[in-house]
């Protein structure tokens, strides 16, 4: 899977999740808020209702017979035999006969909670009340149970109404990626023969021009629209297999060992007649032995070729570029360096995504977004560093394949390099 289709599925996946869990946290959200209400309501109901009934027990309420869970304290009256220990509370009572105040307060004694008046009646005598709250505090806890309850019902009802939602909301945003892809496919397919045939005429027309002595200004305008032909032939290529990685895994038929080794020099070889106009140097070092990965030929030499086209499209007249490969803790290392004009720092992840043109206009066509593709797509990864002014290295890690026996290599369709030695390849210098 290429990385561009992985985002694209990673970004479905993200939003049907975005969406379940918002659709869970507004329900959580209103479970709370009716929860919090709720007892909010209750627990005020509760205890105006508790005070009420304290304090006309404790103004009018028979000491022999008080109002039931309440019990009452007097000089002289016998307490109940299920009165609670601790009461009544002396200091209160004290205090009262000294001030002649009512004192309220709220005791926490035996797991449970206790509302105690203390006041003089209207004969004078002193009396404290005390009401237990075990039963009002047992329907909170109900309560709160009953929305623990519904929370977790909620929850559920909130997953699947989030999932339901997020595939009804994101689906058309998903099938209109796969049309996308579906219609980059088809259209590259539809338009190469046609280029491909344009570009073949256009080449004809050029040879004939200058077989036939036309004037050098006809001569330059075909050699132009070959060009341009031709570039929009790698246009086509890059969407093409673009479209190929990003609709899935290659068919294991398609993978097979490749000599890395071999085929970046066939790559190197393929690019010598640009090397001999722009008057450069190309360096290539690598083992005697094969470097095998295990991929698809056609992808790594499409980003191999990437990766020196974009070195020899950077490097100035005179200079050099070096492309070494080695093997280093199960991987095979690819390295292509220039001497070129290089790149800031932060532009370096920006290079890789897709039509992005940096200060310096390169080909047009996918380019470096299509080099990680392919990378990624065979589990390796890429990296670009640079400064201004020092030139560009960029490194490919690909998994090493030591059981692999690599196939020969297809041959390029040009060879131009002037010589090639088992460790070196020089393009030589014009």
């Amino acid at each position: 899977m290429s990385a561009s289709a992985a985002g694209e599925r990673a970004a479905v996946r993200r939003a049907r999740l975005r969406i379940a869990v918002l659709t869970g946290a507004i329900i959580t959200l209103l479970v709370t808020v009716v929860g919090g209400v709720a007892d909010t309501v209750m627990t005020r109901a509760q205890s105006d209702q508790v005070w009420r009934e304290l304090r006309y027990g404790a103004e009018r309420g028979d000491l022999d017979s008080p109002p039931v869970c309440t019990w009452l304290f007097a000089p002289g009256a016998i307490p109940l035999a299920n009165a609670p220990a601790g009461f009544p509370v002396e200091a209160d009572l004290r205090r009262v006969r000294r001030t002649r105040e009512a004192v309220e307060r709220t005791v926490r004694r035996d797991s449970t909670q206790y509302l105690v008046r203390t006041q003089v009646r209207p004969d004078g005598k002193v009396v404290q009340a005390v009401f237990d709250l075990r039963f009002q505090l047992a329907d909170r806890r109900h309560l709160w149970f009953a929305l623990g309850v519904a929370e977790v019902v909620g929850l559920l009802a909130a997953a699947v109404t989030g999932v339901v939602l997020g595939r009804l909301a994101v689906s058309p945003l998903a099938e209109a990626l796969t049309r996308q892809r579906r219609f980059v496919t088809d259209a590259s397919h539809e338009l190469r023969t046609p280029v491909t045939q344009a570009y073949t005429r256009a080449q004809l027309l050029s040879r004939q021009a200058a077989a036939e002595g036309m004037p050098a200004r006809h001569r330059e305008g075909l050699t132009r629209l070959v060009g341009s032909v031709g570039r929009l032939g790698e246009v086509l290529d890059d969407l093409l297999l673009s479209a190929s990685l990003a609709a899935g895994p290659g068919r294991p038929a398609d993978h097979r060992p490749v000599d890395l080794v071999a085929l970046t020099r066939a790559v190197v070889a393929e690019e010598a007649d640009r090397v001999r106009e722009g008057r450069l140097t190309v360096v290539v070092e690598g083992p005697p032995h094969p470097l095998s990965v295990d991929g698809v030929e056609s992808a790594l030499r499409r980003a191999v070729g990437e990766l020196l086209s974009n070195a020899v499209g950077h490097t100035p007249p005179g200079g050099r570029i070096e492309v070494a490969l080695a093997r280093a803790r199960g991987t095979v290392t690819l390295t292509v360096a220039n001497t070129g004009k290089g790149f800031d720092p932060a532009e370096a992840e920006r290079l890789f995504e897709r039509f992005h043109r940096g200060g310096d206009a390169g080909r047009y066509g996918l380019g470096l977004a299509l080099l990680r593709e392919v990378v990624t797509h065979h589990g390796g990864t890429v990296a670009a560093t640079g400064r201004p002014g020092h030139g560009a290295r960029f490194t490919i890690r690909l998994p090493l394949d030591p059981n692999g026996v690599p196939a020969a290599p297809v041959p390029p369709p040009r060879c131009r390099v002037p010589h090639l030695v088992p460790r070196r390849v020089k393009a030589g210098r014009t």
